[in-house]
């Protein structure tokens, strides 16, 4: 009878399509159903008998083991991230579940762990990320997607363009997304951070200096117009330069001609200009700090970035994008963000932009000791404060759910507009509406 039982129950682990595993109190593995196999290539006799820590090599097994905390605490765990290295040295990402295993006096045997494969979600992630992708660049904003459809039109031309965006929106991403898709890809791509230096070195950066033109000048020095030369010239927070030096440049826009310092004869500039503001340059020109003339000269075309505040349906785009990164670059296997993180992350303002989100990601790495990193491992002026209820987004269903009300509440829940500054037709957005049942009205 007992063993026609442990045949059925055998019958019954093997029709399951998650894997399944038992252990004792010894953490030796006493069953292994098909689908375990499946997963981790290892066959149920290799595995029998066998620590689970040495048969599945989990990034959990060490510091954050499931089956373990469920001894502990007497709870099971639902749905936690993990990774395994299957037989052939593979990372697969798994959900895993655990709960403790009762005698019928209810004392506890053992315990058992079921795991599901992630890899084909992990795939569609992927996929997602590519297709909302351009050159480095994440974003499924509406006017993000509308700058990413004119970057190639624009590319082929050799026209100034101005980027226009807040610190950390990306504008060097642009830039060099803009000469990568020109003629121009094959040679250099050289950016100059124009705030960076005072005037005197940033000419003689530019432009270089020959041989005499002041103390120490022992030798000739190109400057970066030169290494630049027949490729593209980024000239980042180009704000900040000086009336003296806005004319040297205007010169160069105009004429395509440049001397170096102490040259008595010009050099010809064969370099495609893109100059990046975090200031409004308007305004600017306006006021008298920044010429009208040069400004006309590098506004040919115009991209303005929107901050990640207006965009915050790209957050767990990117999220992902720095998980994976990350992971990478300090092998390390965290999974993903709790959903408690992702309502902290969506609901933050970033005075930084994505610079910032990459930071606070980064920073959550080097505190996080498991798989998925949690509020604590946020810094801590990012932490919500004590005792503040947070709002629950566990998909991006929710966090579009959260961004489209909350466009509609700045537009006094008037759909045109609001479909306006979303940049998609009113029809769209109400079926968007309807499709996620957000409310019409207050």
């Amino acid at each position: 009878m007992t063993d026609k039982n442990n045949d059925t129950t055998e019958i019954i682990l093997d029709s399951i399509a998650d894997g399944v595993f038992t252990v004792d109190r010894d953490w030796r593995i006493t069953s292994f159903n098909r689908a375990a196999e499946e997963i981790t290539g290892i066959l149920k006799e290799e595995a029998i008998g066998q620590r689970c820590c040495d048969v599945f090599h989990a990034s959990i097994c060490e510091t954050n083991c499931a089956l373990n905390e469920t001894f502990e605490t007497n709870r099971p765990v639902v749905n936690r991230t993990a990774y395994i290295i299957d037989a052939d040295g593979v990372r697969v990402p798994i959900s895993i579940s655990t709960a403790v295993l009762r005698d019928k006096k209810g004392d506890a045997i053992g315990g058992v762990e079921t795991f599901r494969d992630l890899s084909t979600i992990e795939e569609l992630r992927r996929e997602l990320e590519k297709k909302y992708s351009f050159h480095d660049i994440i974003s499924k904003n509406s006017e993000m997607l509308r700058i990413f459809d004119i970057l190639p039109g624009v590319a082929e031309s050799d026209s100034t363009v101005l980027i226009e965006g807040e610190t950390g929106t990306g504008k060097e991403l642009i830039a060099r997304a803009l000469h990568n898709l020109s003629h121009r890809k094959d040679k250099p791509f050289v950016a100059v951070n124009c705030g960076a230096l005072p005037d005197t070195l940033l000419e003689s950066e530019l432009f270089g200096y020959k041989a005499g033109a002041f103390t120490d000048a022992r030798k000739d020095k190109p400057g970066r117009f030169a290494v630049a030369e027949s490729g593209t010239i980024f000239l980042d927070e180009i704000a900040d330069i000086s009336p003296a030096l806005q004319v040297r440049l205007l010169r160069v826009i105009q004429e395509r001609t440049y001397e170096p310092l102490g040259a008595t004869e010009s050099v010809q500039a064969d370099v495609r200009i893109v100059a990046a503001s975090n200031r409004n340059l308007d305004k600017l020109v306006k006021s008298g700090k920044f010429r009208e003339d040069l400004y006309y000269r590098i506004n040919v075309i115009r991209v303005k970035l929107p901050p990640l505040r207006e965009r915050k349906e790209d957050i767990p785009l990117l999220v992902d994008h720095f998980i994976r990164r990350f992971n990478n670059l300090k092998k390390k296997l965290i999974a993903d963000v709790s959903p408690d993180v992702l309502a902290v992350l969506v609901g933050y303002d970033y005075p930084g932009n994505i610079r910032e989100l990459e930071n606070i990601i980064e920073h959550a790495f080097v505190l996080c000791r498991g798989t998925v990193i949690d509020i604590e491992n946020l810094p801590e002026n990012v932490r919500p404060e004590e005792g503040r209820p947070l709002a629950r987004l566990t998909s991006m269903d929710d966090v579009e759910v959260a961004f489209i009300t909350e466009a509609l509440r700045r537009n006094n829940f008037n759909r045109k507009k609001t479909a306006q500054e979303l940049g998609m037709h009113k029809t769209t957005l109400w079926r968007k509406m309807k499709k996620l049942g957000i409310q019409s009205t207050a």
